[in-house]
């Protein structure tokens, strides 16, 4: 199809370059679902498996646009490889690769949390595809050449893997964050609660003694004032007893 001028049209770069993608990526998960069970069990425990593993495509190696019929499939597969019982002689790290399977395959059965995956999938691709616009625009700005390393399908396919890895991985960090920081007010509250309660529990006993004691301090300040009236009384009497009389005034 010719465009506007007669000039043949060029089709979408972008397009192009990510169906590449998408056939190399089939081609890495064809490759790597005939690993034996020991090698799956150290894909999935490798160094930085904890940020590797929260793509949960990345750790099922299925494609992104697999079907539930699929995906059922591969997870039934690739739980039998690493299942404990059938690695005995390393049951505790196939325990663990086992976990992180099943993991995956119960977060991509909930649609809200397969959406999130997705958009972090296609957040990747769409930051590296702006990337290497922008450096193209730089690069004709300068009058160099416009050919890029990310030109080749398979490093285009591993800068879209870093970013999505990046992506997953800065999620993980803001969850953490937000979990401790709820974990944390969770607790101040649980003290001020305790707090009050403990304050509410001083108040009521001080209530409760104040009125146990209360005839007591009533029957102390009737004495009290008993002793006072009668002191005084007998003061009052000793004040207005008369003089005595002298002998020498009688006469």
């Amino acid at each position: 199809m010719a465009a506007a001028g007669g000039e043949p049209s060029t089709p979408d770069m972008s397009e192009e370059l990510f169906k590449n993608f998408i056939s190399e990526v089939k081609q890495i998960e064809k490759r790597d679902s005939v690993l034996t069970s020991k090698q799956q069990i150290e894909r999935l425990l490798r160094p930085g498996s904890s940020y590797f593993n929260l793509n949960p495509f990345e750790v099922l190696q299925i494609d992104p646009e697999a079907t539930d019929d699929e995906l059922k499939k591969r997870f039934r597969a690739l739980s039998i490889l690493v299942h404990p019982d059938k690695n005995q002689d390393d049951a505790d790290r196939a325990q663990k690769a086992f976990e992180a399977v099943d993991k995956a395959y119960k977060l991509l059965l909930e649609p809200e949390q397969k959406k999130r995956a997705l958009d972090v999938i296609h957040a990747g691709k769409e930051y590296v595809e702006h990337m290497v616009k922008e450096k193209k625009k730089q690069l004709k700005k300068d009058g160099k050449s416009l050919v890029m390393e990310e030109d080749d399908p398979e490093m285009f396919r591993q800068a879209v893997y870093k970013q999505t890895m990046k992506l997953f991985a800065e999620l993980e960090i803001k969850r953490k964050e937000r979990e401790a920081k709820e974990m944390h007010e969770r607790k101040r509250a649980r003290e001020e609660e305790i707090e009050a309660a403990e304050k509410a529990k001083r108040e009521r006993e001080w209530q409760k003694n104040f009125e146990e004691t209360r005839d007591g301090r009533v029957d102390s300040w009737r004495t009290f004032q008993a002793k006072g009236k009668k002191s005084k009384e007998k003061k009052n009497r000793s004040f207005l007893k008369p003089p005595k009389v002298k002998m020498e005034q009688r006469e």
